[in-house]
């Protein structure tokens, strides 16, 4: 038996570019709340077909799914495992989210094992999974998303997984969208060199479009994440934001607000915070919609990992 696999680049850590290399910051933890506070609007700017199939109003997320003994030596908890409505089937499916911010040679492997011990898992509940790769290394180019074995004449197995590759994201076509995870993100995607400074001049313009329709806590996410992706110039950004406030007064008013926070040293605080909130936000949304359906107060705390006094406040 054959197993035909695609070339592969070394593997090899994520250089670092910008506030991305610090240390402390939780990058991967990050990027997983980001996915958990905007999944709809992930969905639609990458996948917009995907998009039209799914009914958000139905989508929940699983919490700690663990996998045990798939990677390595150890065990392994896939926080990024949520259940929502299929339109065309009318029926529920399972969408495995796994963000890989460093290169790795037998990453699709893994992407394998996870989707056959989730399909081992829920087959019988969940007749659809559908995994999504998103590669934030500035490396990840073209990275391996299938896994094929095959005999001669035959193919054994033919495995797919959908993936987004932020590099090969052309940063301009996402400036209109007004869609959070551009924003957030806008700094990771492709740009060729001398285009920082219009690039920094479209984010902030973003977040002004933002600051319209977002509280505060989910615009501090979007800020807090961006920022470690951006090497910013707090004396440039206030330039372009008086330059921006002429078209956006009342807007830019919020963002000079949160200016100070960009201008501290010790983003790691204002990362934290903005993750704190942004977290806790979703997990209430959770527990109405749960509450909704009828799971009981204690049901609905184990779920969303809120305490009790919370989801008695949400009833109230």
């Amino acid at each position: 038996m054959a197993m035909k696999l695609s070339s592969v680049q070394q593997v090899g850590e994520e250089p670092q570019r910008g506030n991305y290399g610090k240390r402390g910051i939780p990058h991967d933890e990050a990027f997983k709340k980001l996915l958990h506070t905007f999944f709809a609007e992930f969905i639609a700017l990458f996948f917009p077909e995907l998009e039209q199939q799914l009914d958000f109003s139905q989508t929940r997320f699983l919490m700690q799914e663990q996998l045990v003994d798939i990677v390595g030596e150890e065990a392994r908890t896939l926080d990024l495992l949520l259940e929502t409505k299929y339109v065309e089937s009318d029926a529920f499916i399972l969408i495995h989210l796994e963000p890989q911010s460093y290169r790795q040679a037998d990453f699709h492997e893994r992407m394998f094992i996870y989707f056959s011990r989730l399909f081992e898992r829920h087959r019988k509940e969940h007749q659809l999974i559908i995994p999504i790769a998103i590669f934030t290394s500035t490396e990840s180019k073209n990275e391996q998303n299938s896994l094929i074995m095959s005999i001669p004449g035959e193919d054994i197995l033919q495995f797919r997984f959908l993936k987004v590759e932020l590099i090969n994201q052309p940063w301009r076509k996402f400036i209109e969208s007004n869609n959070p995870v551009a924003a957030a993100l806008l700094a990771k995607m492709g740009y060729n060199k001398g285009e920082e400074r219009e690039l920094r001049f479209a984010y902030l313009r973003m977040l002004l479009q933002l600051s319209q329709r977002l509280d505060n806590a989910r615009l501090a996410l979007v800020m807090s994440i961006a920022d470690l992706y951006f090497e910013p110039d707090p004396r440039q950004d206030e330039e372009m934001l008086r330059e921006l406030a002429k078209q956006y007064v009342k807007e830019s008013e919020v963002i000079m607000e949160l200016m100070p926070a960009w201008m501290r040293q010790g983003y790691e605080k204002g990362l934290e915070e903005g993750l704190e909130k942004g977290s806790l936000i979703e997990r209430q949304h959770i527990a109405r919609r749960l509450l909704s359906k009828g799971f009981s107060p204690k049901e609905v705390a184990d779920t969303t990992q809120l305490p009790i006094e919370e989801v008695n406040k949400i009833i109230n």
